[in-house]
């Protein structure tokens, strides 16, 4: 008696089949996107950037004294010059930001700090010129007493706030903010002292 061979796989068969491919689908995936978790998290792990505050130099700094009315003009110009370096793996964006000069905390000259971005591993220069802005300073009593004293204590604050995108997936928010705290002496019109500090946050 003559058998014929059936070469048909069963439906089972191909059920199985399916299933087999879903799974190792699935595995794939999962396995691909572990990668990019470990390279986003631990190969790519957002750095902050590190700002240094080079030199602080008194560009100008005119004084008149207005002995009846016990009021002072006075004109302060003070350069700062920094670097930025982003030390991530990724580039670091960052948006527009202000350079303040402080007076015993009051706001007294502003200048815009220009958005831009730092490449992995560069450092950016830059130079910040900060004036304080006569009309901040007509209120304030203490001027008159500090300039007779022959020492103006003067602070700086600077901000900036970017991002560091890893392979378009992972986005990092990070802040970088410097603050200076100086003393200016009004005969020799140098500046006396100065202290920086350095705090940044994700």
């Amino acid at each position: 008696m003559e058998h014929k061979s059936n070469n048909t796989q069963s439906p089972h068969f191909h059920k199985r089949k399916r299933n087999l491919c879903l799974i190792i689908t699935i595995v794939a995936v999962l396995g691909l996107g572990l990668l990019l978790l470990i390279l986003g998290f631990i190969v790519f792990k957002p750095k902050h950037p590190i700002t240094t505050i080079n030199s602080v130099n008194l560009n100008d700094f005119r004084v008149s004294l207005d002995i009846p009315n016990l009021s002072v003009y006075l004109n302060v110009t003070l350069n700062v010059n920094l670097s930025v370096k982003n030390p991530n793996k990724a580039g670091f964006k960052y948006g527009n930001g202000t350079a303040l000069l402080k007076y015993k905390e009051e706001v007294v000259g502003e200048v815009p700090v220009p958005a831009g971005r730092i490449g992995s591993g560069e450092t950016l220069d830059l130079d910040l010129m900060l004036t304080v802005l006569a009309d901040r300073l007509l209120s304030n009593s203490n001027v008159y007493a500090d300039v007779v004293s022959g020492t103006l204590f003067f602070s700086t604050y600077i901000k900036i706030s970017g991002r560091v995108s890893v392979m378009n997936i992972f986005k990092h928010h990070l802040v970088s903010i410097t603050s200076c705290d100086l003393s200016i002496n009004v005969l020799p019109q140098t500046i006396e002292n100065s202290e920086c500090k350095y705090k940044t946050r994700l």
